[in-house]
């Protein structure tokens, strides 16, 4: 897949692009869009990085992979486009920013708000073929989000990153932890998110530590308006 974006993301990229892995990962791609029904749409695998730039990222929220139900996907974690039914750890997710700040839930899951306001929405892996979760783990997808995660950790200025689950955990370590802010917490769907996911505060946590190192907190209300 071509690697098209707009902004400061570009050459981060285009140089993750070049590991082996990737070709590899372009080819499976290239047949696979070609004889079945894969999410999101091609035009849609970069949206995370198209609205939100390299310098303007201000927290992370690591994803596994996209959705696999039918127009669901469109290229950012835990968001779904308009119209489209919000799914169970959406659900979840909205369940604790009401009780963690007292903003209702929205009636749609469109987070595009959200990456706006400086949140990368980032799965691990940025494909799926529909109906079957985890169909392109392990097929080059990994290494180049390592990559961005190395990217990141870069920053001069310090980052917050929102891991939940196992597999956003693992990447923990790629982290600087004496730059960066790391929140960890149980993954937000129906399986796990009564095990510390409820009651772990992560939006507001997040809020005082973008204060605590002199940043803008987000405003994660979703407005019902999608024009924006």
């Amino acid at each position: 897949m071509t690697i098209s974006v707009e902004n400061d993301w570009q050459p981060i990229l285009e140089e993750a692009a070049k590991e082996e892995t990737y070709h590899a990962l372009k080819s499976f791609l290239k047949h696979e869009y070609a004889t079945a029904t894969i999410y999101p749409k091609k035009e849609n695998i970069w949206q995370a990085f198209d609205w939100t730039p390299y310098h303007e990222v201000k927290v992370v929220l690591l994803g596994q992979d996209p959705y696999h139900g039918e127009n669901q996907a469109h290229g950012l974690s835990f968001s779904v486009d308009p119209n489209v039914s919000i799914p169970p750890s959406l659900r979840n997710i909205y369940k604790e920013l009401e009780n963690d700040l007292g903003i209702p839930p929205a009636s749609h899951g469109y987070l595009k708000k959200w990456a706006q306001e400086g949140v990368l929405l980032l799965n691990t892996v940025l494909t799926v073929r529909k109906g079957e979760a985890h169909s392109h783990r392990n097929k080059g997808w990994e290494e180049l989000t390592n990559q961005v995660i190395r990217a990141l950790n870069e920053r001069e200025n310090p980052l917050i990153f929102l891991l939940w689950g196992n597999a956003a955990k693992a990447k923990r370590k790629m982290v600087d932890e004496s730059k960066h802010i790391v929140l960890t917490a149980p993954h937000p769907s129906p399986l796990s998110a009564y095990r510390g996911f409820f009651g772990s505060k992560p939006f507001s946590r997040t809020n005082s530590a973008l204060k605590n190192i002199g940043e803008e907190p987000i405003d994660w209300e979703i407005p019902e308006d999608l024009n924006i």
